[in-house]
């Protein structure tokens, strides 16, 4: 069993494979059953459309059963350890995965029975399977994630760290995070990038679109208000001035190819206009369709290892 909290480790060698096999569910479809007879529970304690039904899909599809677990129907409400709980669901679970939104630190301890492989499905530092699923729309899309150049415009949020550390992670892939002051990837995930790639990652972090170099080949942004994190200046909307991303924005750094990516939800008028979003060369929807198809590459990886 292996646990995946978070994409600094795993080596570039595995995720690369993790997300080729993401690409090859979304070309194929998920034909074999290679969790047939194993059991992935899935611990929500935040609310989730896309993350919480991918998983789903993905294990069922793989052929595993599933529970689910709301935030109050685990004994952890009642002062059961992390470490206890753990102990007793690696005697009935294969997998289980976790969003918490909370601290990393809590998820390790959750994966410290050797019997349970346990996945991050959103920390309060980190999303990293929708890194994998953003990392498998490209490739899917360019066919190489070598020499593109990612933009992501918006707050340096869960979804941000984990796209430094992916691009870190993937020789060639340039990122650059776009991020209005006071709002940006924390240093020291940038510098755990930087770490990763013994300072060779292609990641940089800019506040001014001013400050970009373009064309890139994707722009990428995310919802201003992260999901269950109230931000202190109450006239916060007013930081994010001029990085919406409307058609002028796009053109602005589109080159030949250029697509748009969003994890969403979006709120549609605020980081995003609806011409974007649903336009020509919006990927977002893909995007969503890569969620499940990194849960199943993850889960197939967590739980049997490397898969041909």
């Amino acid at each position: 069993m292996r646990n995946l909290i978070s994409l600094a480790d795993l080596t570039p060698a595995e995720l690369d494979h993790i997300v080729r096999r993401a690409v090859s569910f979304g070309r194929d479809g998920i034909l074999s059953k290679p969790l047939a007879g194993r059991q992935v529970g899935l611990y929500f304690r935040k609310s989730s459309t896309r993350t919480r039904t991918s998983f789903w899909s993905a294990a069922t599809r793989l052929g595993a059963d599933v529970i689910t677990f709301g935030p109050n129907e685990l004994q952890l409400s009642t002062g059961e350890t992390v470490e206890d709980t753990a102990r007793v669901l690696g005697q009935y679970l294969d997998a289980l995965v976790v969003r918490t939104n909370g601290e990393a630190e809590e998820i390790r301890r959750l994966g410290s029975s050797s019997n349970l492989a346990v996945v991050n499905a959103l920390g309060l530092d980190e999303h990293p399977t929708q890194a994998i699923a953003d990392l498998a729309t490209l490739a899917e899309e360019f066919g190489s994630l070598d020499g593109l150049h990612l933009l992501a415009v918006g707050e340096g949020n869960s979804s941000g760290a984990a796209l430094a550390l992916a691009a870190a992670l993937t020789p060639g892939l340039r990122l650059t995070l776009l991020c209005p002051q006071g709002y940006e990837v924390p240093k020291t995930t940038l510098d755990l990038a930087a770490e990763l790639s013994y300072g060779k990652a292609l990641v940089s972090q800019v506040v001014s679109a001013d400050e970009v170099e373009g064309p890139v080949d994707a722009v990428y942004t995310s919802r201003w208000q992260t999901m269950g994190v109230t931000k202190e200046n109450p006239d916060w909307l007013k930081d994010f001035d001029g990085f919406r991303i409307d058609r002028a924005f796009l053109d602005r750094f589109s080159g030949p190819r250029t697509v748009f990516l969003h994890d969403l939800p979006a709120v549609r008028g605020e980081e995003v206009t609806d011409e974007v979003l649903d336009g020509a060369s919006s990927r977002a929807w893909r995007q969503a369709h890569h969620k499940m198809t990194a849960a199943a590459a993850v889960l197939e990886w967590c739980v049997r290892g490397v898969q041909s």
